[in-house]
């Protein structure tokens, strides 16, 4: 009798075993369960640890909570300003709802990655190729709002999307690289223009400066002088004064305007040696003058 009784009793224990074994779940940190009785949602999401479900009527589904990196496949398309481009994507998602993700749609890993390409070729076609290129926050956010709407339901959230490259044709390119080279080119011309301009008004204050202090320019033709004649050359620099050339012309133009007085009021013009010779001489007196100050 006590041997039949030890028997029941290791095989009710035994059956517990089994039965426990069976019953038992374990989930992890990063992962929540949803249980199905008999093709019904029960009960709350079970947290992670130990669970136990009722074998044969429970089922238990694993639904992982970390943050998913799904890659979005080149997409081909059209910008509003006619140019072909490959764009690709990468997009940042995460589980908030177990239950929502299991039961409101068949995979939300495959819908996502549709939902993201759909979306992709979507801003190809509303968006201009410098946006591409160089507004690609405000694509972003762009491309994360238009995922993110339907995803909800799925009881998923978009955590970000990133737009990774931009792939242009081989004509668009040398396009481009010739309209910088152009760019380049003009704004060199404008800077040079520009210090063109500013050397041209610090010429002209030295210029007003050595009209003020003929003596100055004396000075810096000595020094232009020192500077040839330091260098090995066969150069023969022969310093004319510029005030030798005005006199000159000074003369001149008094002899001209003297010969036409006497020709209004009728005098006998003097003979032709004897003013061009006090002219010259007074030139050179006034040269020599302006030399010894």
């Amino acid at each position: 009798m006590v041997e039949e009784l030890i028997g029941a009793v290791a095989a009710a224990g035994a059956g517990g075993l089994v039965y426990l074994a069976s019953a038992a779940r374990i989930v992890k940190q990063y992962e929540r369960g949803v249980v199905f009785r008999l093709g019904r949602l029960h009960g709350e999401v079970r947290r992670p640890g130990f669970n136990i479900i009722v074998p044969a009527v429970d089922r238990l589904r694993k639904v992982n909570m970390q943050i998913v990196t799904m890659p979005v496949p080149a997409q081909e398309g059209i910008t509003r300003d006619n140019v072909t481009v490959r764009v690709d994507a990468v997009v940042y998602f995460k589980v908030v709802d177990p239950a929502a993700a299991i039961v409101n749609v068949e995979d939300y890993r495959f819908a996502v990655s549709q939902m993201a390409q759909t979306s992709l070729r979507s801003i190809i076609g509303k968006s201009e190729l410098d946006d591409l290129l160089s507004n690609r926050e405000k694509l972003n956010q762009g491309l994360e709002l238009m995922i993110d709407s339907p995803a909800v339901e799925w009881g998923v959230t978009i955590d970000r999307v990133e737009i990774k490259d931009v792939s242009l044709p081989d004509t668009m390119k040398r396009s481009m690289a010739r309209q910088a080279e152009a760019d380049r080119e003009r704004r060199a011309r404008l800077i040079n223009a520009d210090a063109e301009y500013q050397a041209s008004k610090k010429l002209a204050q030295a210029a007003h400066q050595m009209a003020d202090t003929p003596s100055a320019l004396q000075l810096r033709l000595l020094q232009t002088v020192m500077a040839v004649a330091a260098e090995k050359n066969s150069t023969l620099v022969l310093p004319i004064p510029v005030e030798l050339l005005r006199f000159l012309e000074r003369g001149h133009q008094e002899a001209g305007r003297q010969e036409t007085d006497r020709q209004e009021t009728g005098r006998q013009a003097p003979e032709p040696a004897e003013h061009p010779v006090d002219t010259t001489e007074q030139a050179i007196d006034e040269l020599r003058h302006a030399v010894e100050q």
